[in-house]
């Protein structure tokens, strides 16, 4: 847990993706106290038909660099915890790999602990 998908547009390169991933891990390590080796995520690739999104919803000034970040995780955090985690994403991602604060959208999906099993069919949170 926490479970990240992240979509970009197709052409990115290989480093530009795993610079994606890479900081959205460490913001959760900072943020949501994430355990070392707790990272599960898949990045996919979209062609512009595939990837619809608004360019200028809610007074942004989206790009080609958009990323949609889709974190499921469990219900135990506080607001100022996630709101901590959007700014920490944001800001590493501007840095590295330069995509703008208005190209970032964050979903939060948050469910039960009951709710994840990493293997051998057990829900290894609950027992």
């Amino acid at each position: 847990m926490p479970l990240v998908r992240i979509s970009v547009l197709r052409g990115k390169s290989r480093s530009y993706r795993r610079a994606i991933a890479d900081n959205i891990y460490e913001a959760l390590r900072e943020s949501f106290n994430v355990l070392e080796e707790d990272r599960f995520m898949v990045i996919t690739e979209h062609d512009p038909e595939d990837l619809v999104f608004s360019r200028s919803y809610m007074g942004m000034a989206r790009t080609d660099d958009f990323v949609l970040i889709q974190l499921t995780v469990s219900n135990t955090r506080t607001q100022a915890q996630k709101n901590a985690l959007y700014a920490a994403i944001v800001a590493r991602l501007q840095q590295d790999p330069g995509i703008g604060p208005d190209d970032v959208m964050i979903s939060l999906v948050e469910g039960d602990k009951g709710n994840w099993s990493f293997g051998r069919g057990l829900a290894q949170y609950v027992m």
